[in-house]
C-alpha cells in the first residue's frame, strides 16, 4: 500500500507512477481522519509518499503515522519525498516517527521536483526550463526506483542539501512557529467566484462565504490555493505578487 499527501500535484504524481509501476494500491493520507485503518496483506510493502516542507515530512504525515491503526505489519517500509532542492535529515525524522508505532524504515527516495513554496523573499518558481528538466528527470528515476522497491532494497537515495542537521532539526520548528500560517492569504478583485481554491485544498481549509475564500486556521502552507486559482487572485501578503504559478499537470 502506498499512502500519499500532496498539494499542488508533485507527489501525488509520483504515488501513482509508483503504484503503476509496483502494481500496489493508493490511499490518501486525509489530515481529517482521526482514526485512519490501515490493513496490509501478508508480506505487503508500506510506503509513503509525500512534499517535504522545511526539511521534513508534513507534520500531518507525522500526526497521521501517530493516529493509524495498522492491522498486519509491512515487510518493507520506505518513504518517497518529493523537494524543491534537498530534503535534509528528513528520513531520519520520519523514521522516529514510524518507530513510535513499531514500524522500521527501510528505505528513502527523494525526487527533486518543481518548487511550490514562494511565501517568502527569495523564494521562487523554477523557470519553465528548469520545471522540464526536473519532471524529465525524474521521469526517467521513477522505474529504478520502483525496481527497487520491488527488490525490497535498503538505501538512503536523497539530497540531503548543506547543513542537513540545522535545516531540520533548528529551522523546521522556526517555519512552523513563525511562517506557516493562512492569516496572510488574501483575494484581490480578480477573483471570479469559482471555487476552485475552496475544492483544491486538501485539508478543507477554506470555506466560499459571499463568494470569496475564507481561511479556517487549519493551514500546513501547501499553496494549493494559490497555485489553482485561475485568475492568481490569491496572494501571501505581498510574497507572492509577480511569482506566477505551478502545479503539476501530466507532461507528456
Amino acid at each position: 500500500m502506498i499512502l500519499w499527501f500532496s498539494g499542488c500535484g508533485n507527489s501525488r504524481y509520483v504515488a501513482e507512477e509508483l503504484a503503476r509501476l509496483t502494481d500496489d494500491r493508493l490511499a490518501f493520507i486525509d489530515p481529517n481522519d482521526k482514526s485512519p485503518r490501515i490493513e496490509l496483506s501478508p508480506d505487503e510493502a508500506l510506503g509513503f509518499v509525500c512534499p517535504v516542507y522545511a526539511w521534513a515530512v508534513p507534520r500531518l504525515v507525522d500526526d497521521f503515522v501517530r493516529r493509524m491503526t495498522l492491522t498486519g505489519r509491512p515487510s518493507y517500509c520506505y518513504l518517497a519525498c518529493t523537494c524543491g532542492d534537498n530534503v535534509g535529515r528528513t528520513p531520519e525524522r520520519f523514521s522516529k516517527t514510524l518507530s513510535k508505532q513499531g514500524l522500521t524504515l527501510n528505505a528513502a527516495f527523494g525526487f527533486v521536483m518543481p518548487e511550490t513554496y514562494i511565501n517568502l523573499r527569495g523564494f521562487n518558481l523554477d523557470s519553465p526550463e528548469n520545471e522540464q528538466r526536473k519532471i524529465a528527470a525524474v521521469k526517467e528515476r521513477l522505474p529504478r526506483v520502483a525496481e527497487q522497491i520491488m527488490q525490497r532494497k535498503e538505501t538512503v537515495d536523497v539530497v540531503r542539501g548543506t547543513a542537513p542537521w540545522i535545516t531540520s532539526y533548528l529551522i523546521n520548528p522556526l517555519f512552523y512557529g513563525l511562517l506557516i500560517t493562512d492569516r496572510k492569504f488574501h483575494v484581490n478583485d480578480d477573483c471570479i467566484h469559482c471555487g476552485i481554491c475552496e475544492k483544491s485544498c486538501p485539508l478543507g481549509n477554506i470555506a466560499i462565504k459571499e463568494g470569496l475564500p475564507v481561511w479556517q486556521g487549519n493551514c500546513t502552507n501547501c499553496m494549493s490555493c494559490y497555485h489553482h486559482c485561475p485568475k492568481n487572485a490569491i496572494h501571501f501578503g505581498k510574497a507572492t505578487l509577480g511569482k506566477g504559478q505551478y502545479f503539476f499537470r501530466t507532461h507528456d
